[in-house]
C-alpha cells in the first residue's frame, strides 16, 4: 500500500499531536510543518484548528505558508481543513481582528486580496482567508446557549455528503466533538457535506474538489472521527 505523506501545518498555536497521532492510526505517514517547501511537496495536508482566523491567516501569509498550500492545490493535493482549519477555507472571517490591523482598501469584498489582509465591508472588518470556499466567518451568536459551542453534537449528511468519499462510511447522525465559537455563515449548497445545528444550523463538512473541512475534530471523535481521517488517508493515497 503506497504511504501517504501529510504535513500537519504549524502556524505556531498550539499542539499538534493529537492531530498527528489520529492520522498515524489512519495509516498515514504524518508529520508538522511550519516550512513552507514540505508543505507544497507533501502528498497530504491538514490544517488544524488551532488560534483565532486572524493570527492564523496573517502567520500562514507572512511565513509563505498560505501560498504554498493554494500552489499545492492548484496541482490537486487533497486538503483538510479541522475547526478554525475549515473557517480558512472561506472566503473571509471576522474573529479576532485588533483594532490597529491596518485595513486596506477592497473593491470586491476582498476577493482581489491575499490571506491575512484585512479589509472592511459594510462597517465590519474581516480578515481574507484562503479563498478555496466561497463564504464568510461569523461569531454564533444565542441567547439562551452557552457560546463557545463544545461538547458533542450530531452531524447529518447532506445528498452531497452522501456522495463524497470523505463521508463514505458515516453513521447518519453520529455525534462529534466541537469546540468553536464561528461558523462558515454562506457555504454554497454544493459544497456543503454536513451540517450540525447548535443556535444555528450551520456547515460542519465541507468539500469542493479535493479540498475538505470539517468544523468538528475527528482526532477526538473516537471511531466515527478515526473513519473521516482514514478516507482522507486513502483520498491522498489514489491522488499521488
Amino acid at each position: 500500500m503506497a504511504t501517504a505523506k501529510i504535513a500537519v501545518v504549524d502556524y505556531h498555536k498550539g499542539n499538534l499531536s493529537s492531530v498527528i497521532r489520529g492520522l498515524v492510526r489512519a495509516g498515514a505517514d504524518a508529520f508538522s510543518t511550519d516550512d513552507p517547501k514540505a508543505i507544497e511537496s507533501a502528498d497530504g495536508i491538514v490544517v488544524p484548528g488551532v488560534g483565532s482566523f486572524y493570527d492564523a491567516a496573517v502567520f500562514m501569509k507572512e511565513s509563505g505558508q498560505a501560498e504554498a498550500i493554494l500552489n499545492a492545490c492548484k496541482k490537486d493535493t487533497p486538503l483538510l481543513g479541522i475547526c478554525l482549519g475549515l473557517q480558512l477555507l472561506f472566503d473571509s472571517g471576522d474573529e479576532g481582528i485588533p483594532e490597529d490591523c491596518g485595513a486596506v482598501s477592497s473593491s470586491s469584498d476582498g476577493a482581489d486580496l491575499s490571506a491575512g489582509d484585512v479589509f472592511e465591508s459594510n462597517g465590519s472588518l474581516f480578515t481574507r482567508g484562503l479563498g478555496l470556499i466561497k463564504g464568510t466567518c461569523v461569531k454564533l451568536k444565542s441567547e439562551s446557549l452557552k457560546i463557545p459551542h463544545v461538547g458533542w453534537d450530531q452531524v447529518y449528511l447532506t445528498k452531497e455528503g452522501f456522495e463524497s468519499q470523505l463521508m463514505d462510511g458515516f453513521a447518519e447522525g453520529s455525534n462529534m466533538y466541537f469546540t468553536h465559537s464561528y461558523v462558515a455563515s454562506d457555504c454554497e449548497e454544493d459544497c456543503t457535506l454536513g451540517k450540525t445545528h447548535y443556535a444555528q444550523s450551520f456547515p460542519c463538512v465541507v468539500g469542493k474538489g479535493n479540498v475538505f473541512g470539517v468544523q468538528f475534530h475527528p482526532e477526538k471523535s473516537s471511531s466515527q472521527g478515526l473513519l473521516i481521517l482514514n478516507n482522507f488517508v486513502n483520498i491522498v493515497r489514489e491522488a499521488k
